[in-house]
């Protein structure tokens, strides 16, 4: 995990910087490294779009959040497994929400009832599900 999540938060030159102010919702994020130096929020759906051998690194300095009942989806072929958010505070995947990737995370995840997962979950503290699903991505 350590090592994973130094590669990410490591890896220079994003391709997009400061996207949304940290506020993603309602975009579609294409292949490519992406940086924030903020809370990255999902508060409404975000697509993923790219193809099946397409990498996407997120990096933040701050907290991800996704809001209740909302969606993070892939398009075009876009695969889980190649989808990397690497999130230095905590990550909190509200309730009825779903989200896609890899998290690495520094500190800890939580995903609230009823949320759901297509993706691994890897944190330094703790990883808590509240009646949560996470299910692992195909090979």
């Amino acid at each position: 995990m350590e090592a994973a999540y130094t590669d990410a938060a490591g890896r220079p030159t994003p391709d997009f910087l400061e996207v949304g102010a940290g506020n993603i919702s309602g975009m579609t994020l294409q292949p490519g490294l992406y940086k924030w130096t903020s809370t990255i929020s999902v508060l409404d759906d975000v697509t993923i779009s790219g193809g099946a051998n397409d990498v996407w690194i997120f990096q933040t300095t701050g907290d991800l959040s996704v809001a209740p009942a909302k969606q993070v989806r892939l398009a075009g072929g876009a695969q889980a497994k190649n989808m990397f958010w690497q999130v230095a505070g905590n990550a909190t995947v509200d309730g009825g929400a779903h989200f896609e990737g890899v998290l690495l995370c520094k500190t800890d995840v939580t995903l609230k009832t009823n949320a759901t997962m297509n993706g691994r979950i890897l944190a330094q503290t703790a990883v808590v599900l509240q009646v949560a699903t996470v299910t692992q991505p195909a090979e």
